[in-house]
């Protein structure tokens, strides 16, 4: 391993062991438009299966949404003392626009004339489109979270703190977001921001699986 690949390796781990579940956030640190712009780049750079991905990314920072999010987030404080909340929201049901929109975008990226993708997105809409619709809403969830973890490793690297969060009520966040007018339903919610001095949690040592208990090696 050369050394630049080895300095960016030990980087890399040295900011997942600094990040943790931020439980209190320091509500006077703001995030800069420059890290906010990174971490949006972030998210929108993140796998997602076929490279379609099924959800949007509401970005609050407004203190009014804030707080009504709170009361649909068990009362939780970091809602409304982190700087930004990101809310990871899977679209509830698609059809063959989801894909065609997206071949489009393949057309115009990689100078492909449109009909040469026509295989390849019928392909996909015989694997997709037949599915049931809660299904659908499943998968569009979970290709929601492998963005949700772009968002934290990018944000430990700028060592801005997260907190993932599933202790919410879908229902009554989807209705302050207004979400199921546009088609989504919330998979996870990341408040974002910078720890307080007066959050122990951030003393915890990090507590994970060992290597051989973790990976099975065949």
């Amino acid at each position: 391993m050369n050394s630049t690949i080895e300095k960016l390796t030990t980087s890399y781990l040295d900011a997942l062991q600094w990040r943790y579940a931020t439980k209190k956030f320091d509500a006077s640190k703001r995030i800069s438009e420059t890290d906010l712009a990174t971490l949006k780049e972030a998210i929108r750079l993140s796998a997602s299966s076929y490279g379609l991905q099924p959800y949007s990314v509401l970005v609050i920072s407004n203190t009014e949404l804030k707080e009504k999010l709170r009361s649909a987030c068990w009362n939780q404080p970091q809602i409304t003392d982190a700087s930004h909340v990101f809310v990871f929201a899977g679209k509830k049901d698609f059809d063959h626009s989801l894909i065609d929109s997206y071949l489009e975008l393949v057309s115009t990226a990689r100078n492909l004339p449109i009909d040469s993708l026509v295989g390849y997105g019928n392909f996909m809409k015989s694997k997709l489109l037949n599915l049931p619709q809660e299904t659908k809403t499943s998968w569009a969830s979970h290709q929601a979270y492998l963005a949700a973890g772009n968002l934290l490793s990018a944000a430990a690297a700028l060592q801005i703190d997260t907190c993932p969060m599933e202790g919410f009520e879908r229902d009554a966040v989807d209705a302050v977001l207004n979400l199921d007018d546009k088609g989504l339903t919330t998979a996870l919610i990341v408040p974002a921001g910078y720890r307080s001095e007066s959050d122990q949690t951030q003393y915890y040592k990090k507590v994970r699986r060992t290597p051989e208990e973790l990976f099975i090696t065949i």
